[in-house]
């Protein structure tokens, strides 16, 4: 009676229970009210009967996989509960916290089951346990030790989800237990799953090692993980925290990020986060955290951002012209007191006026684009932008000169400022005569200025930048060319004035008694001159025309003794043949020149304006240029010695080129700059020619395979180790240059197979070496192989040309897999590297992707397949790969049956540029095993066993002898009627050997069948 009794209450409780739970399920307002009911029955009922009947009351929970909205508010329901229970029960305290130590225990075996519903659950409730038990939780060491070593198993579970909640139940003890986040930092770069890398971002604490995982999470694919990677930033990492490089890395990715909600994270943490809590909603103070004299564009755009966020805010008192103060001795006279400004506040100022002129131009055009009181309305608004433009500006043109004059006589530190003022004077008002007049006479002192030299150890002078800037600042010249057009706005005024400048500079120069300082600044007005106008005609009329400025001072230039002058002029040089209709024959001849016999600078300036005029031009231009006229079609490079030539060299401007590839070292000297290198910049120059050469009409298209095969070898050699931006940009062309068009491809196509003769050791003229170094070389040249075929694989960009993908089956993986087959048949070589050769052309084959639209080449190849088993038929992972391509091209044959003629291969193949048909024996399929010996070898002796007469009988007739004539197994290949005929000598010998053997040991069998069965040989081998 007492254990019915006793059962009976549990089932009322465990009832009781049960209801209190479903009703936890409807809202999740119900959960303070039911909290509260379980409480009171926790305190009515003993301990150990309540927690029997809890856990019975969970069971269902444990079996439901799904995650429903009513799944989970009962899992929160519970959690609440065990983490509340410790401080509600009316026993003692030993009874309460043994309650929520049994259920983490329960859970913790749950967690190990083979159930995945019950793992899930069970790391679910832990992990809502832990996050919502109080600090002041009294739970023994040892269960949380427990805990500890569950959930780290449980972070390696193949389900995601498990891993999400195993993760968030470590996150608390992350900050007490390092080996949790050495765990985290070794599970997140192989994580697959985006929910559980964003999981564990969040559960990552602050720390020297967990901040570069966590500002490298601000690249990954997800968007959820960007994200998550912004706001752990802006909560645990303040912005002392971060380096100048962080910051500015951060601030680079998510302003610009492609999803919409990481860009707002991002802007909010600069916001609310940085500005306002750490720079007090200053944003020049904000500034002072980037060193925004390095990371200018940073700076621009965080203003930017801020400004049209409505951060910041202009006052109509604050202004630049608190930086100027005039002490007046008379009403005529006045001396302006310069105050310097900061770097920050100078760049702050430039994006604000900036910002205020196009939200003044902005309002000006809807104004004028609407009518009535809304045209008003924003004509209103346009003043009042003009107002606090006009506020914040210099009073005066002759206060604004005083400003910038005063920054650039205050030295090398203050340059970055000086520019920002520049900047900022193309927003003043020119339109008055006295105005233009003083800003043309301070820009004329600007550009008699000088460039800046130094002296080396030898004694020589050598320039710092070669055009017209301070400390080699390329962004001055940009800023004074703005500057000097808003001045001069009218028609050829900007021209009249450079030249007057250039004419008077000029003077020693071509009088020859210029020393190196004069060389340097005369050449700068010419390339700021060149840099600026759209034509040379724009020069006639003017104080110095074009036919002067090339003859009378660049061509000399170039010519002159010091390196510096040397290079400047060559450079200006090619900025003057672009601006030409069609460069001159001296121009052309001078830059062959510098290309053969310049300094290494020289000559890598002079390599880039070549690239650049054949660019622009075309090759055939520039070779009319020097005389050489040539009808026919060029196909390949010719090689060339260029110490052979002198002044007036005649050689075709791609060979010139190309021959730079392999200029002795020891003749350019040692390249201190390795980025500036020959090799470097015909990399890039050869891939901008490849990009372009579709819209060169006179570009040979025979020459692009050539090029590209020179590109991919350099691209993985090891001499492109150390030109790091060379493998930059080949990596960023290889990327696109198969997407953008069929041509392309059909490019790749055709160089796949030179590219693979070219790095191959030990064949076609390559030398080979040990055999570390010959299996480090083969490797090399599999990986550019497979470089190559992701190419091919890749979809093009525009739709149309995917429409017009089909017309040619040479820009396809079907064209690109018959010139390996021909390749790998053609191959007669027997050595070891002929061998691995053709075993790793097989397995660039087995790659490729094949369509069902394409029958001819379909069929061709299932022509070739028994010639490619022969030839690689003693490495069985080819073969079988190759057996299995076999069945998949019959799969695609939508006629089977039906063979190629020869006509149509040849012409087939003819199409890929492949003459002469295919060179091979159509007549060989693969060797057949020779047999074992029918003799049985002899056996270890086996204890016998008695045996009835008609077992003897059964295994007489049924297995009487098979078992030492069985050949070993062949494989089976679908071989193509037409390219196998006949078999040959020595299987044909082999077969009829066997079958004689066999016919003499079987003649009780009743048919012939029986016997090729039994034999291991077919009719068609009989």
């Amino acid at each position: 009676m007492a254990e019915a009794t006793e059962s009976e209450a549990e089932q009322r409780l465990s009832g009781e229970i049960r209801r209190i739970i479903d009703e936890s399920r409807q809202s999740q307002a119900l959960h303070n009210r039911k909290l509260k009911e379980l409480v009171s029955l926790h305190r009515s009922s003993p301990s150990d009967l309540f927690f029997e009947a809890f856990v019975g009351a969970l069971a269902p929970l444990f079996d439901f996989p799904r995650r429903t909205i009513s799944a989970e508010r009962a899992v929160r329901f519970v959690a609440s509960f065990a983490s509340i229970v410790d401080g509600s029960g009316s026993g003692t305290v030993d009874t309460e916290i043994s309650f929520l130590e049994l259920f983490l225990r329960l859970l913790l075996s749950g967690a190990c089951s083979a159930h995945r519903p019950a793992r899930f659950r069970s790391c679910q409730i832990i992990s809502e346990i832990i996050i919502r038990l109080p600090d002041d939780a009294e739970v023994s060491d040892e269960v949380w030790d427990d805990v500890i070593e569950g959930m780290k198993v449980r972070v390696g579970d193949k389900i995601p989800g498990i891993r999400v909640f195993a993760v968030r139940a470590l996150a608390r003890f992350a900050d007490d237990e390092s080996d949790i986040v050495d765990l985290f930092l070794e599970a997140l770069p192989r994580e697959q799953n985006p929910d559980v890398r964003k999981t564990i971002i969040l559960s990552l604490p602050p720390s020297s090692a967990t901040l570069e995982a966590i500002v490298e999470a601000t690249l990954d694919v997800s968007g959820l993980v960007r994200r998550a990677a912004y706001c752990v930033l802006a909560s645990k990492f303040p912005l002392q925290a971060l380096s100048i490089k962080h910051r500015t890395t951060l601030l680079k990715r998510g302003l610009k990020d492609r999803s919409s909600p990481v860009a707002k994270e991002c802007v909010r943490m600069l916001k609310e986060e940085w500005l306002l809590k750490c720079c007090g909603g200053d944003p020049v103070a904000l500034l002072k955290f980037f060193d925004i004299e390095t990371y200018e564009s940073i700076g621009e755009a965080v203003l930017e951002t801020l400004l049209n966020d409505g951060v910041v805010h202009i006052q109509e008192s604050q202004s630049i012209r608190e930086y100027i103060s005039s002490e007046n001795t008379s009403e005529a006279e006045s001396t302006p007191n310069v105050q310097l400004i900061r770097p920050e506040a100078a760049l702050y100022w430039k994006v604000v006026c900036k910002h205020l002129h196009a939200e003044a131009q902005a309002k000006g055009t809807d104004a004028a684009t609407t009518t009535g009181t809304e045209a008003a309305l924003y004509a209103s608004e346009a003043s009042d932008k003009n107002d606090l433009l006009e506020g914040v500006l210099p009073g005066s043109i002759s206060d604004y000169v005083a400003l910038v004059k005063a920054h650039l006589s205050a030295g090398p530190n203050y340059h970055f400022v000086s520019r920002q003022l520049l900047l900022l004077g193309t927003l003043l008002d020119f339109s008055d005569s006295n105005n233009r007049k003083t800003a043309s006479a301070f820009l004329r002192d600007l550009l008699l200025v000088p460039p800046e030299s130094e002296t080396d150890e030898l004694g020589n002078e050598i320039s710092v930048g070669d055009g017209l800037t301070l400390g080699g600042d390329r962004e001055w010249a940009r800023a004074m060319s703005e500057l000097a057009k808003k001045v001069h706005a009218s028609t050829g005024e900007f021209e009249v004035v450079l030249t007057g400048v250039i004419e008077d500079r000029a003077r020693p120069c071509r009088e020859r008694t210029a020393s190196f300082t004069e060389w340097m600044h005369c050449l700068s007005l010419t390339g700021f001159l060149l840099e600026n106008i759209d034509g040379l005609w724009m020069l006639r009329g003017k104080a110095i025309g074009a036919s002067e400025l090339l003859n009378s001072l660049l061509l000399p230039a170039a010519k002159q003794t010091a390196m510096d002058v040397q290079r400047a002029a060559v450079r200006y040089l090619g900025l003057f043949g672009i601006l030409e209709k069609r460069p001159s024959s001296e121009l052309v001849r001078q830059l062959y020149q510098s290309f053969i016999k310049g300094s290494p600078p020289v000559c890598a300036m002079a390599c880039k304006a070549l690239l650049d005029l054949v660019t622009w031009h075309g090759p055939n231009e520039l070779n009319r240029a020097i005389g050489l006229h040539s009808e026919v079609t060029k196909t390949s490079f010719s090689l060339v010695d260029t110490s052979d030539y002198g002044e007036d060299a005649c050689i075709d401007v791609l060979d010139l080129l190309y021959s730079g590839f392999s200029r002795d070292k020891l003749e350019l000297g040692t390249e201190d700059d390795v980025e500036e290198s020959i090799v470097a910049v015909l990399g890039e120059g050869f891939a901008k020619l490849l990009l372009l050469s579709e819209n060169c009409a006179s570009f040979p298209v025979e020459l692009r395979p050539v090029i590209l095969l020179k590109l991919i070898t350099l691209y993985f050699s090891e001499e492109s180790e150390e030109l790091q931006r060379l493998r930059q940009c080949l990596s960023v062309f290889f990327e696109h240059f198969p997407a953008l068009s069929c041509d392309n491809k059909r490019t790749v196509s055709c160089a796949f197979i030179p590219v693979m003769r070219s790095m191959w050791p030990g064949m076609f003229g390559n030398i080979g070496g040990s055999s570390v170094v010959v299996s480090k070389l083969r490797k090399r040249a599999a990986l550019a192989a497979r470089f190559m075929i992701q190419m091919m694989q890749t979809p093009l960009l525009s739709k149309d040309n995917e429409e017009h993908s089909g017309d040619g089956l040479d820009c396809m993986e079907e064209g690109l897999a018959i010139r390996i087959a021909v390749e790998v048949a053609s191959c007669q070589e027997k050595t070891a590297a002929a061998k691995a050769y053709i075993s790793a052309l097989c397995k660039m084959l087995i790659i490729l992707q094949f369509k069902a639209s394409e029958q001819k080449a379909i069929k061709c190849l299932r022509g070739m397949i028994n010639v490619l088993i022969c030839r690689v038929y003693s490495d069985r992972d080819v073969v079988r790969d190759l057996t299995k391509m076999s069945t998949v091209l019959k799969t695609l044959d939508e006629c089977p049956t039906e063979d190629m003629l020869d006509e149509e291969v040849i012409a087939l193949l003819e199409k890929l540029g492949i003459q002469g048909g295919i060179q091979w024996d159509n007549n060989v399929v693969p060797p057949t095993p020779v047999p074992p010996s029918a003799k049985a070898p002899p056996s270890r002796a086996r204890p016998r066993r008695r045996r009835h007469s008609s077992e003897d009988e059964d295994s007489d007739t049924n297995n009487g002898g098979t078992s030492n004539l069985d050949a070993p197994p062949i494989n089976q290949v679908t071989v193509t009627p037409s390219l196998t005929s006949m078999r040959s000598q020595r299987a044909s010998k082999t077969a009829a050997l066997t079958k004689i053997a066999a016919e003499t040991a079987f003649q009780s069998l009743d048919s012939d069948d029986d016997l090729d069965a039994q034999s291991g040989l077919t009719d068609e081998d009989s």
